[in-house]
């Protein structure tokens, strides 16, 4: 029961604490062996022709601000394409944009998903790299240059930009957690970019070379993770670039963030399961240390090891003796204690954001749960639900 119990609690730690901690240390001797990596200078001349793809379905209340957002991005003149793909809206979407002759609207009555509607519009990309970001995402004016300067590497097939959220002081459990999320998880990708390459990219903001764009299947849940990491399959590197960001609203609330999250965790077993290659150390030293230490221990074991690891220290905390075992008991229920108060609290729209974080992980790792209950179960379809988001910004 001892063994059990500390193999799984070392996991638990490694998942969500350990890692970060290794990943720190060897960036830190690499960069004492090596120095830092020269940061590319966005030259006018050697940018890439580069198109923007925005899939938007529905999206009349935020379509002109998007827009105007993409219309004010820096990039050599002559040198950018922007292209909305709007198949099957059926509001005003695809009147906005057709006021607009300097963006490519694509429309075709009835709606394929996003997956199809992604694919429809690279048929039209002919730059040497395409750039995808979601319709209710604002990019910083600078995203594009700062993205695209770093083709100029050739092991470089795909650049993920920053997700940053958007939250002010009244936010809630859902803000303050996902902001603190995004915040840590940030800083794992530029560590996991600095050593080699980042673990797949998020749709609110990245890119990838063109002709290393592969069409993913229809029913796949995360197909920005999962046609980032084909191309990380083929031999090319991810970089994570934080200067390229898309700023989003948090959601609007704890429930409609843990839709999210179990949406992102049965995508993360299917994709697991699809990627099973990249589990091969002796094919992918590297990047599968990184794949399986940043992702598949989070979508797999990790939360069930969570319960295991409470289950085990209660058992032996019973025992005669056992201080040690008694002290960590105590420390993991005043944890939990915290996010059932954190938890309390946002019912009653109390505002304490130090128990924001023990809630917010617990719902977390819940999520993970029933994500993978969902995938097996068949319940979980590719489509996304349109989540609640506070409001947009002005």
């Amino acid at each position: 029961m001892k063994i059990a119990f500390w193999l799984s609690l070392a996991i638990v730690f490694y998942t969500f604490a350990g890692y970060g901690i290794l990943l720190y240390l060897i960036i830190w001797l690499k960069r004492i062996v090596k120095g830092r990596g020269a940061v590319v200078a966005p030259l006018n001349k050697l940018m890439p022709c580069c198109t923007l793809v925005i899939a938007a379905h529905n999206e009349e209340q935020i379509i002109e601000e998007k827009i105007q957002n993409c219309l004010a991005l820096k990039y050599p003149d002559g040198k950018l394409k922007i292209v909305f793909v709007t198949d099957g809206s059926t509001d005003s979407t695809p009147d906005i944009i057709s006021r607009y002759p300097e963006i490519t609207l694509l429309h075709q009555n009835g709606r394929s998903g996003k997956i199809a509607a992604m694919h429809r519009a690279m048929t039209y990309v002919t730059s040497e790299i395409a750039v995808f970001t979601d319709a209710n995402t604002f990019l910083n004016a600078e995203a594009l240059v700062n993205i695209c300067r770093h083709y100029v590497d050739k092991t470089v097939g795909a650049v993920a930009g920053e997700k940053r959220v958007q939250m002010d002081e009244s936010a809630d459990a859902s803000a303050a957690g996902e902001g603190f999320y995004w915040k840590y998880e940030s800083a794992l990708k530029k560590w996991d970019s600095e050593l080699y390459s980042v673990v797949g990219a998020a749709g609110e903001l990245f890119s990838v070379r063109r002709l290393l764009y592969q069409d993913v299947e229809p029913d796949t849940i995360l197909d920005d993770f999962m046609i980032s990491m084909l191309i990380a399959a083929k031999g090319y590197r991810i970089i994570y670039e934080p200067q390229a960001y898309a700023v989003e609203s948090a959601s609007e609330n704890v429930t409609e963030e843990l839709k999210r999250k179990v949406r992102i965790a049965a995508g993360g077993i299917q994709s697991i399961l699809r990627l099973k290659g990249l589990l091969n150390p002796f094919k992918y030293p590297i990047l599968s240390f990184q794949y399986i230490s940043h992702r598949v221990l989070r979508w797999t074991v990790t939360p069930f090891l969570l319960i295991l690891v409470f289950a085990l220290d209660a058992a032996l905390a019973l025992q005669p003796g056992g201080i040690l075992f008694k002290t960590i008991f105590l420390a993991q229920l005043l944890f939990y204690t915290l996010a059932l108060t954190g938890m309390i609290m946002e019912k009653r729209h109390i505002r304490i954001k130090a128990l924001f974080v023990p809630y917010y992980f617990c719902v977390m790792n819940y999520a993970v749960m029933m994500g993978i209950v969902r995938y097996f179960s068949k319940k979980q379809s590719a489509a996304w639900e349109r989540a609640q988001r506070k409001q947009q910004l002005a």
